[in-house]
């Protein structure tokens, strides 16, 4: 059995993450569960979907949740998952993170979460070199 994921973001901002990757990759190798968080939610009543969630994906491995921004409404509902066993939330999703979690699908929990974070660090660069100061004056 693989750790289950639970993305929860701001309107369809995981959904269109996810299908970016599922469609480049051609699959989803592990069990995903997405809560959208609208402007007008109430968060008691997103805070037992996650819940809901949670116990679907997880089948005793652990459950990694994403979330887009800390400190939001999104990873407010994710940060009240962390008294469940065996939960692990990452702020800041991207898709550098969700390409390198699902290409680690049977790691286990802390291992997968360490994959995130590092897909999602190293996945954020400049592009095309920055010009220093003097080149710009």
């Amino acid at each position: 059995m693989k750790v289950g994921l639970l993305i929860i973001s701001h309107d369809g901002l995981g959904q269109a993450l996810l299908d970016t990757v599922t469609t480049t990759l051609g699959c989803c190798p592990m069990e995903v569960r997405l809560l959208s968080v609208s402007r007008n939610a109430d968060p008691d009543v997103l805070g037992e979907q996650a819940r809901h969630f949670a116990r679907e994906v997880d089948h005793g491995n652990g459950l990694l949740v994403l979330t887009d921004i800390f400190g939001s409404t999104p990873s407010n509902i994710a940060c009240r998952l962390q008294d469940l066993p065996a939960v692990r939330v990452v702020a800041g999703v991207n898709l550098p993170m969700l390409f390198r979690i699902f290409n680690y699908p049977e790691l286990g929990l802390d291992a997968l979460t360490e994959k995130a974070l590092s897909g999602g660090r190293d996945g954020v660069m400049a592009a095309c070199p920055i010009p220093s100061r003097k080149e710009t004056l």
